[in-house]
């Protein structure tokens, strides 16, 4: 596929805003960079080779819970078999974030700021919406935003030219967007980040040395080098993508990296059988566990309250 990928009016828009905000800023994201490399005695041209590398080899992860429900009680993994193609919050009406994917909601009016209105402009469908993932850098074996889903397809590289970036959720307004064009603002906090904080995309006692090197040296590496790790849990610091254009399962996605909780049950069968029939790559990451009694009290939604039940049961049998 190439980088030309046909995309509508709104779309296009929508890439140029993104595009238009990271160019006025670039100048002062290069002299963070520059300062930062020069700090910590990095060459700029060894800087140019990892960016490079990114570009060719860095995919695009769409994290997703392969058993939820649709409106129509069939699961996710049976609607993305049955129809080929990974829909927009605006088709399927569901959301691992904010349900508010309809017009006037929460999620309208902040794409409606983010994108300067491309899609509210006429002629645009719920269909032109863009899909959210998560540029994959870490190479972490659940993923670069597992709190969205404990699944995730890989997309093929060309996928990340037509995405535009935010450095952390899009709901958040960050300062910080870009596309592949433009990219210097979003690569300058993460280095700022590892160079003042030591800790950027989820990775504790991370240098800017060391982002570089993963660039480098891991991510052309196969999918399997990363599925010898134990999961990061890394829930809130992502590069967020947002995938504009239509999104094929067979044309567009290279990998599944699925849960392995539902391996030998009917949802596993389905995502087998959804690789086979679009070609595309099956692996099962390692899994999560953790006792009852060890769930953090600030876990989103009502896992906590139903680990402190299960606890009190297993202490009373």
């Amino acid at each position: 596929m190439s980088h030309n990928f046909r995309l509508t009016s709104s779309q296009t828009m929508a890439i140029q805003h993104i595009r238009q905000i990271a160019a006025s800023r670039r100048e002062a994201a290069q002299a963070t960079i520059r300062e930062i490399l020069q700090m910590s005695n990095i060459p700029w041209s060894r800087w140019e080779e990892a960016v490079s590398k990114l570009r060719t080899h860095a995919r695009v992860a769409l994290h997703f819970h392969p058993d939820r429900p649709l409106a129509d009680m069939r699961s996710v993994a049976q609607a993305l078999l049955e129809q080929g193609t990974y829909k927009s919050q605006f088709e399927t009406q569901i959301s691992n974030g904010s349900v508010s994917a309809y017009s006037g909601g929460a999620r309208d009016l902040w794409e409606m700021k983010l994108f300067g209105g491309a899609y509210q402009s006429e002629g645009s469908s719920n269909s032109d919406r863009p899909k959210y993932g998560a540029l994959d850098l870490m190479l972490h074996s659940d993923g670069p935003s597992p709190r969205f889903g404990s699944c995730y397809f890989l997309l093929a590289p060309q996928s990340s030219y037509r995405s535009t970036y935010t450095y952390g959720g899009s709901q958040d307004d960050p300062a910080e967007k870009g596309t592949y064009e433009e990219f210097d603002d979003i690569l300058a906090a993460v280095l700022r980040d590892a160079f003042f904080r030591e800790y950027a995309l989820g990775e504790k006692d991370l240098s800017p040395r060391q982002v570089i090197d993963r660039l480098l040296y891991r991510l052309d590496q196969p999918v399997t080098e990363r599925l010898k790790q134990r999961p990061t849990h890394n829930l809130n610091h992502f590069i967020e993508a947002q995938v504009h254009g239509d999104l094929s399962l067979q044309d567009d996605v290279d990998i599944l990296v699925a849960d392995p909780s539902f391996q030998g049950k009917d949802i596993g069968r389905t995502l087998e059988k959804l690789c086979t029939t679009y070609a595309i790559e099956l692996h099962w990451h390692k899994g999560y566990s953790i006792r009852a009694d060890e769930v953090p009290s600030d876990f989103r939604g009502a896992i906590h309250a139903l680990a402190r039940r299960t606890n009190r049961h297993r202490q009373s049998d």
